[in-house]
């Protein structure tokens, strides 16, 4: 899509698995590839070779997005090395999954401190630069358990199904501005963090879709992409569930 070529991208947690993607895709429409890590530097600085093979110009920012001044920190070095941040993927997430009556008050602030408030934090990072240049998009990764719920996961599920009311209300914040703000809801894809569960927790999950396959991370990138995209000019509020039709 030609209309992000020389677009400046932010992807946080892009050192691997679904942000790996996202990020590489964006480097394939000739983007500025802002490639944001708090762990496995060696990964991010991988990414980054692959991102400039690739036709993209890149940069790889450490920074926590659970802390306010380090999210504020990610976007200045953009705009720094940039001059503008024209795109924001909030992808960081973690899960510390445990039935209700067994889950701790760490388990449950640190997925909602990652998840909810670095999402939050990086939002109000970017706003005052992209109201004023009355241009942006923010593309949220939610999930398909923060619309259906799923035992176990209350604290992630909780977190997600927040992500998912952040995005609508600051879509009607932001759209008079010209910035739109959609969410992504991935099913199941497999990554890193979904090859850990159990080969019946996965039976379980196919029964459930529909198309008889677990998504890619290639799935969720196309639809990032799509919304980053001037294709995608007239919808924000949004929620696109790349799911298989779980849901």
């Amino acid at each position: 899509m030609s209309s992000l070529k020389g677009k400046t991208v932010i992807v946080t947690g892009g050192n691997t698995g679904i942000g790996r993607e996202i990020c590489l895709n964006f480097a394939m429409q000739g983007s500025n590839v802002v490639i944001n890590y708090l762990f496995e530097e060696e990964l991010a600085l991988d990414l980054l070779i692959h991102v400039e093979n690739m036709g993209g110009k890149g940069m790889v920012v450490k920074g926590d997005v659970s802390k306010l001044e380090q999210a504020q920190d990610i976007i200045d070095q953009a705009i720094h090395r940039f001059g503008r941040v024209d795109v924001l993927v909030n992808n960081s997430g973690i899960t510390r999954d445990n039935l209700m009556m067994r889950m701790t008050e760490n388990e449950f602030d640190s997925v909602i401190d990652v998840n909810l408030k670095g999402t939050w934090n990086m939002c109000k990072s970017v706003t005052r630069h992209m109201l004023k240049n009355r241009l942006g998009k923010i593309i949220n990764i939610a999930s398909v358990v923060g619309i259906m719920g799923n035992a176990g996961q209350a604290n992630y599920v909780a977190s997600k199904a927040a992500v998912i009311g952040l995005t609508k209300s600051l879509s009607k914040e932001f759209g008079s501005r010209g910035v739109t703000c959609n969410a992504v809801a991935p099913g199941f894809i497999q990554t890193k963090m979904t090859e850990e569960l159990t080969d019946e927790v996965k039976e379980n999950y196919l029964k459930q879709i529909p198309l008889n396959r677990f998504g890619s991370a290639q799935d969720v990138a196309n639809a990032v992409v799509f919304l980053a995209s001037d294709k995608a000019d007239y919808i924000t509020g949004q929620v696109l569930s790349v799911n298989g039709g779980m849901i």
